[in-house]
């Protein structure tokens, strides 16, 4: 396939039947969004932010992109901003992996730290107080833009429903850190399929199940505040899982499927397999696998 840009590599990624035994023989379809061109479902998102923007006027020649992010979202934008040719800032909780940091500085960021300890709500402050000093500046802002489920509503949901033809989806697995992918997945599939369950996950250490916040070692989900995208989904169950549950399938995944995922993949399959024990036999479930374990590489998840 002949290209002229990598952005027409974003998207319409591989969705593959998983080679495991889940309870009542039930299937578990894993869409491998590691195969984006910046290694994860958040290049989606960073095109979208920008496009977005530049469609309602934030963006214009040389504004300046500031956005608070754990990582794969702080990739995808510096990506994305290439295409205009933007300088990129990124706010980003000292605690995530050192991979992603590398990624964001190797496409053109400025990557900033913020105390670990302040999590996502600090990057979030710091990007404000950033933009308020700095000129011609843009906050995309991806845990309120309705840029953030609308493209996953727009690609990956009608891609699932394209790959999967007429089976039918009994329910949808996937973490939640802004909700959009998500949420904007979520609506897609259930306007083809109303009574199918929409399943988030979160570690031990988010707080949409109630438990109290803390640290964990799962990357790219969790919350410290209900994501607002929620308000347009009825939520049939959060699944919260471990650290240890999570990582022993990140294991599982490249020593028996030859799949190199990230711990929130690990969890997203911990999920499914809990699912499938709940659903009527035969039944099929799709989940999404964010990214690649290379970004974490220095967090030692395979230790």
């Amino acid at each position: 396939m002949l290209i002229e840009s990598v952005y027409e590599t974003i998207g319409h990624t591989p969705l593959l039947h998983l080679n495991i035994k889940a309870a009542k023989g039930s299937q578990i379809y894993a869409k491998l969004e590691m195969f984006n061109p910046g290694g994860s479902v958040k290049d989606r998102l960073g095109l979208a932010l920008i496009e977005h923007g530049r469609r309602i006027g934030a963006i214009k020649s040389a504004t300046t992109i500031i956005e608070p992010t754990a990582g794969n979202t702080g990739i995808g934008v510096a990506l994305a901003a290439q295409k205009y040719h933007l300088p990129v800032k990124l706010i980003v909780p000292e605690k995530f992996s050192f991979e992603k940091q590398v990624l964001m500085r190797a496409l053109g960021a400025q990557v900033i730290n913020t105390p670990a300890a302040d999590g996502i709500r600090g990057a979030i402050a710091k990007a404000e107080s950033l933009a308020a000093k700095t000129p011609n500046s843009y906050v995309p802002l991806q845990f309120q833009n309705p840029a953030n489920p609308d493209i996953y509503y727009k690609t990956l949901g009608p891609e699932i429903l394209h790959d999967l033809a007429d089976l039918p989806i009994d329910a949808f697995v996937a973490g939640s850190g802004s909700g959009g992918t998500f949420v904007g997945t979520t609506r897609a599939l259930q306007e083809r399929y109303p009574h199918m369950q929409a399943v988030t996950v979160e570690p031990v250490g988010s707080i949409l199940n109630g438990g109290p916040a803390h640290s964990h070692r799962i990357e790219g989900i969790g919350v410290e505040f209900v994501p607002p995208f929620f308000k347009q989904i009825h939520v049939d169950q959060v699944k919260t899982i471990s650290d240890d549950e999570a990582f022993k399938y990140v294991k599982w995944l490249a020593k028996h499927s030859g799949l190199f995922v990230g711990s929130s993949s690990g969890a997203a399959l911990a999920a499914s397999l809990q699912v499938a024990e709940q659903l009527p036999a035969a039944s099929t479930i799709v989940t999404v696998f964010p990214d690649s374990s290379e970004r974490y590489l220095s967090k030692h998840i395979y230790d």
